[in-house]
């Protein structure tokens, strides 16, 4: 005799619009071995998932761990993940947030969280394949939408009895003649695998959030030397290049003077987002005070960095900021420093960001809307 099926019983809490799920695994009293050592593996498995997951608090970095985890696990060909894009919004989006699917471009992927989708796909809370709820959800919008991406299965994220995103696992590979149908116990893993994720999601949502300034959506200054200070040691580990840029909006005070506090908010919206838009996906860009910004490269020599320093100066000379019937010429000045082990071997993240700030009042000095590279003679 082998495990035997697995019931689910379904109570309803009388404070709360939906059926809470109690999965009963029952087991014969002859389980073969190899079976136990798969549930203790699997369980192995499982906190090795929840170490790799609570490890990181970088959203990006958190959520490609997810995909790997899941597409490893599972053996799909691609997921996606529909999560809140910030604290002030009431809707679950895909974005960014996929690999392996292909989405259809003329579609929104997004889920209110007070749609009908969400309210009855809540109402479950477990894996569930989408021709499963044919009978039970209304094909609304929502429903089409997530359709389209082909799921083999979606798995609501469920943290404090809420549904906090969906994870959608795309085609499902078959090994051997073994068939690509998820078994009880399958889903049952993958759920323990989304609650992890929900959590961990959740936590580095709140990082995000407290780490995020609410106006240009860069990062915050303190943030930006913890996350610096990291990645100057991985530097030194791994003998990479890693280059830092300082930015500094020239005259910013006569947007204020001339035209008002919103203006000026306007411009350094502008240009945050100017800057965020030239630079790669590993780099990192922070509001640093004020006007200025700052931003870190890993990978990047001093040649890199000039060319992309030189490429955001240039976007934003270029680029016609319009405010209210008026439009405005908008520069701005740039110090550059690297990080090198046999001229510059900077091991503090603040002294390694004072360089590209004394560069940065050289531009200053010499006119403006330039960069200048911290070599010796800025050191000195």
């Amino acid at each position: 005799m082998g495990r035997k099926a697995k019931h689910v019983n379904f109570s309803r809490k009388a404070s709360h619009h939906y059926i809470r799920l109690q999965p009963v695994v029952s087991v014969d009293e002859e389980m073969t071995i190899p079976m136990y050592e798969k549930q203790v593996y699997d369980l192995q498995q499982l906190l090795e998932i929840s170490r790799s997951l609570c490890s990181t608090l970088e959203l990006d970095k958190l959520i490609e761990s997810i995909f790997y985890i899941v597409m490893a696990q599972m053996r799909v060909n691609g997921v996606g993940l529909f999560i809140k894009p910030g604290i002030e919004t009431e809707k679950l989006t895909l974005d960014t947030n996929f690999t392996g699917l292909e989405p259809d471009s003329s579609i929104k992927y997004e889920i209110a969280m007070d749609s009908e989708f969400y309210e009855q796909t809540s109402f479950f809370r477990i894996p569930f394949e989408l021709k499963e709820m044919n009978s039970t959800v209304k094909k609304t919008e929502e429903f089409k939408m997530m359709s389209s991406l082909n799921p083999s299965i979606v798995v609501p994220l469920v943290l404090k009895n809420r549904v906090n995103g969906y994870l959608v696992l795309g085609e499902r590979l078959a090994i051997g003649d073994e068939d690509a149908a998820y078994s009880d116990y399958e889903k049952e893993e993958l759920f323990n695998i989304a609650s992890l994720a929900s959590v961990a999601v959740n936590n580095a949502s709140l990082v995000e959030q407290s780490s995020t300034d609410m106006m240009t959506r860069l990062k915050l200054k303190y943030y930006f030397f913890n996350i610096l200070t990291d990645k100057i040691d991985a530097a030194y580990l791994r003998n990479e290049h890693l280059s830092v840029l300082m930015f500094d909006i020239d005259f910013f005070k006569k947007f204020n003077d001339n035209y008002g506090h919103a203006c000026g908010d306007y411009v350094l919206q502008e240009v945050a987002r100017i800057i965020s838009e030239n630079i790669g996906p590993t780099d990192m860009a922070a509001r640093y005070g004020g006007e200025e910004f700052t931003v870190m490269l890993p990978g990047s020599k001093k040649e890199e960095a000039l060319e992309i320093a030189e490429r955001i100066r240039s976007k934003i000379e270029e680029n016609d900021f319009f405010y209210e019937n008026q439009h405005m010429k908008v520069t701005i000045s740039c110090g550059v420093s690297e990080l090198s082990m046999t001229y510059n071997p900077v091991t503090s993240a603040k002294a390694f960001v004072d360089q590209a700030d004394k560069a940065l009042y050289v531009s200053k000095r010499n006119g403006r809307n330039r960069v200048t590279f911290a070599d010796e003679s800025v050191f000195n």
